[in-house]
């Protein structure tokens, strides 16, 4: 039988946790005993979150765009909760469906510094500790996005094969130390994501789900758990998953009638 690692020997650094998938990770960790520091950039969401969890849940209000706020966080964790030995990078969005011929530079702008950007700030930021302490996982958000293209999907797909890539080449960079690399690749799940894309229009956000039973944050946030607690000989390097609903589609094109 397989010996897991005790989840009480984690300390784990969640971004985007006001909601979603990072919402329903810190829940899943600190019931189980972990040390959790959840951030994001709803200061109210955090403080709520953390009053539910306890004391060993520590909050801190962060948007991973901001480096110089990022390496300060990360510096200023106090003592309990500086040893992380799990990051979750979890922030990330998309905007927009509009074709790359008129979608908003603005919203590519954001997509780039999210998803990629505030991701390396992070990961730049804690793997240094895991590396001097031989001992960490690093688990990157991304998407099946990111491996299957589709119309309107184009500079945030994009930044999500950033992210299976990057992951892969930091896994190739921490050969020797014992430091796991993850990239977790969803498909539909409901969460606040299409809110965000469609800029807060509540009524073609549901559209997207309607009639679908979708994954759940939860079933994203139990995924991921048993990545980062498996003994640490083993590691995932990639994982996709899709609701059972959820396929692919046949190639398109565009046909001339006349």
């Amino acid at each position: 039988m397989i010996e897991m690692l005790d989840p009480k020997s984690l300390t784990v650094f969640i971004t985007g946790a006001t909601s979603g998938f990072g919402a329903a990770l810190a829940r899943r960790y600190a019931e189980a005993g972990a040390k959790v520091v959840i951030t994001g950039r709803r200061k109210e969401r955090l403080d709520a979150l953390r009053d539910k969890m306890g004391e060993r849940v520590y909050a801190v209000a962060l948007d991973v765009r901001d480096q110089a706020a990022v390496e300060a966080a990360v510096a200023g964790l106090p003592e309990d909760f500086a040893s992380v030995n799990v990051l979750i990078n979890n922030a990330g969005l998309a905007l927009g469906l509009s074709p790359a011929d008129s979608a908003e530079i603005g919203d590519w702008d954001t997509m780039v510094d999210t998803n990629i950007k505030g991701l390396l700030y992070v990961t730049r930021a804690v793997l240094p500790g895991m590396c001097a302490r031989d001992e960490g996982h690093v688990v990157n958000l991304g998407s099946v996005a990111g491996s299957y293209p589709y119309p309107g999907g184009n500079v945030y797909g994009a930044t999500k094969a950033f992210v299976s890539h990057f992951s892969l080449n930091l896994r190739a960079d921490l050969l020797g130390k014992q430091v796991r690399v993850t990239s977790i690749e969803p498909g539909m799940a409901e969460t606040e994501f299409s809110l965000v894309r469609f800029k807060g229009d509540a009524e073609k956000s549901a559209g997207t789900y309607k009639g679908i039973e979708t994954m759940t944050p939860e079933d994203i946030a139990e995924s991921i758990f048993w990545t980062t607690t498996m003994p640490r000989r083993f590691n995932v390097n990639r994982m996709e998953v899709m609701p059972v609903v959820q396929a692919f589609s046949p190639f398109a094109f565009s046909r001339d009638e006349g």
